[in-house]
């Protein structure tokens, strides 16, 4: 693994890029509109992002052309796109959200694009996310949600340490239908 190159400076940091032979993690461009657009708006993730209606185009463009001023400090995340290194192809995007810097800790949400799932590119996205967390912003632990009938995600993330802390009750309603949510986390012990 090798993590890009990073510029820091009143607790603002601009991430150029992180990546392996095979992925790369890296900021929101201009041209990821219609990419982020797409993946937004697509209603099978609204009951985990409470997201109840559509963002316009717009509002992603001001996303986008926001991002590069962001401090993280500020914004408690960051968003990387995923990008597949054989086509230069986004792929889906990894977010560190809820960062909370005092506290050494932050929570994290992936998306990938169905066409890529199940071929072990969410955990070398992962892996270099963890990294990037633990070793360049000093967090002291990860967490995620994750809902409990997500057996793969769940699978996902335990294998890179992560242990089941506990199980919300009916937290997210999908389809008419109640399903509870695990918590779980990842400290760092070092």
């Amino acid at each position: 693994m090798k993590t890009g190159d990073i510029v820091t400076g009143n607790a603002e940091i601009c991430i150029v890029m992180l990546k392996n032979d095979i992925i790369k993690l890296r900021a929101v461009e201009p041209e990821d509109v219609d990419f982020l657009f797409d993946l937004e708006n697509n209603p099978k993730f609204w009951h985990v992002t409470q997201t109840s209606v559509p963002y316009s185009r717009y509002d992603i463009e001001q996303y986008v052309f926001s991002t590069d001023k962001q401090d993280i400090a500020v914004e408690k995340q960051i968003r990387f796109v995923i990008e597949y290194m054989n086509d230069s192809k986004p792929i889906g995007t990894i977010d560190l959200f809820d960062l909370d810097l005092q506290n050494r800790r932050g929570g994290i949400g992936i998306v990938l694009i169905e066409s890529y799932q199940g071929n072990g590119l969410a955990g070398l996205a992962l892996d270099l996310l963890i990294e990037y967390a633990f070793n360049h912003l000093n967090l002291h632990q990860l967490y995620c949600n994750v809902e409990e009938n997500n057996e793969k995600s769940i699978e996902l993330f335990r294998k890179r340490k992560f242990v089941v802390a506990g199980l919300k009750q009916d937290w997210n309603l999908k389809g008419g239908i109640w399903t509870g949510e695990y918590l779980l986390q990842y400290i760092n012990e070092q």
